[in-house]
């Protein structure tokens, strides 16, 4: 159980004990970490279905939906975080082989919002929508 919590948490190799001691002190112990995962993830998956069911209301359903879908996966990412740290996630995240997903993921969640309240093309916003999708997926 250490060793995951080491993989994890972006400690694989053991370091000098004063580094890792600063690194206990100022991280979030795992259990804290365990939580705030559980509380975003349960927060993007309730976004995501609040948006598919508001997606039905004529006129500014499909708006509604693309603004609650993207808001469900920038919690379902920031969820992740909790469990590797923000930093690991990041340099994940931009890693060569999944640079392009990660770039077409972001410009896709820009793009839904600003489908959805600047240029107010709901047909644009699904679109955007369906593209999350396939980058989450790839």
């Amino acid at each position: 159980m250490d060793k995951l919590k080491r993989v994890l948490s972006g400690r694989d190799a053991e370091e000098p004990s004063g580094l890792a001691e600063v690194i206990d002190s100022t991280s979030l112990g795992w259990g804290t970490r365990v939580k705030g995962f559980i509380a975003c993830f349960a927060i993007g998956c309730l976004c995501s279905i609040l948006g598919s069911c508001l997606l039905w209301i004529p006129k500014k359903g499909l708006v509604l939906f693309a603004v609650f879908y993207t808001l469900g996966n920038i919690a379902s990412i920031g969820s992740t975080m909790f469990l590797m740290g923000p930093m690991k996630q990041l340099k994940r995240m931009f890693e060569p082989t999944r640079l392009i997903a990660t770039t077409v993921m972001l410009l896709c969640l820009v793009l839904t919002l600003c489908s959805a309240f600047w240029w107010r093309k709901a047909g644009l916003a699904l679109l955007f929508c369906i593209l999350q999708f396939f980058a989450m997926a790839w």
